[in-house]
C-alpha cells in the first residue's frame, strides 16, 4: 500500500475494503471471521483491546444502516468541519482514530 492511512478518509478506507472483498473471496472470509485483525494488518494499526469491529454483509433482502457515534458537542453547535465529517465529508485521520476517541470519551 503506497498511501499512509492518515491520508485517507473513512470513505476511502471503506471503499478499499469493499473492493478487496469483491476481488478476493479468501480476504472476504478472513474479514468476516476476524475483522479486527484484518483491519489492523491491512492498515498497520493496533486497535485498543476494548474496540470491537463488526462486519455485516448485506444481501438482496437485508440492508444495514450505520448510525455514527454522536459527537460530544457540550451544548455548542457543530463546526462546518464537524458537520461535513458526520455527513461523510473529508475527515482525514488515522484509521478509526476518531471512532476510537469517541468510544473512549
Amino acid at each position: 500500500m503506497s498511501e499512509q492511512p492518515s491520508q485517507r478518509t473513512r470513505k476511502d478506507i471503506e471503499t478499499h475494503i469493499i473492493a478487496q472483498t469483491w476481488k478476493d473471496e479468501a480476504y472476504k472470509q478472513q474479514l468476516l471471521n476476524n475483522p479486527k485483525s484484518v483491519i489492523e494488518r491491512e492498515f498497520g494499526v493496533q486497535l485498543p483491546s476494548e474496540v470491537k469491529v463488526q462486519i455485516l454483509e448485506e444481501n438482496p433482502t437485508t440492508l444495514y444502516f450505520v448510525l455514527p457515534v454522536r459527537p460530544n458537542s457540550s451544548g455548542s453547535e457543530l463546526s462546518n468541519e464537524q458537520l461535513e465529517a458526520v455527513a461523510g465529508g473529508t475527515v482525514v485521520a488515522p484509521i478509526v482514530s476518531q471512532f476510537v476517541t469517541g468510544l473512549i470519551n
